[in-house]
């Protein structure tokens, strides 16, 4: 395990916000990696602090890979309608940052066909996001 994932994956556990934060973007381009995947759906679903979830579910949308939109769309499944507003708010802003709308949905049109039903559910949810803000 290289040194920037082990100390991003020791800062998703810290009981600092704007670590954990740090610690989303960080972990974002390790989304494949299995302990990253896990640390980042804990962030993305961060009950104590909803900047947590938005920045990280902005580094997500930002690297824009399947294994990545895909956490995002695992965690839309589990949170309540307020966390999901924060979810999209991220996801927004990576967008508006990257104009990475087109790679999204393409992704989200992957995911549509995943095994998983809440999977498929939040790539749903995320593609309406996309079209609904014009990306």
């Amino acid at each position: 395990m290289t040194s920037g994932l082990g100390a991003a994956l020791a800062g998703a556990s810290s009981p600092l916000w704007a670590r954990r934060a740090r610690a989303g973007r960080d972990l974002a381009s390790f989304a494949e990696v299995p302990e990253a995947a896990e640390a980042l759906l804990g962030l993305l679903l961060d009950a104590e602090d909803t900047a947590v979830a938005r920045q990280t579910a902005e580094a997500l949308a930002w690297v824009g890979m399947v294994a990545a939109v895909r956490l995002i769309a695992l965690a839309i499944a589990e949170v309540d309608d307020n966390q999901a507003d924060w979810l999209q708010a991220g996801v927004h802003d990576a967008l508006v940052d990257s104009g990475g709308g087109l790679g999204v949905a393409a992704v989200c049109g992957e995911l549509a066909r995943d095994p998983e039903e809440a999977v498929r559910r939040g790539a749903a949810d995320i593609s309406a996001w996309v079209v609904g803000k014009g990306f």
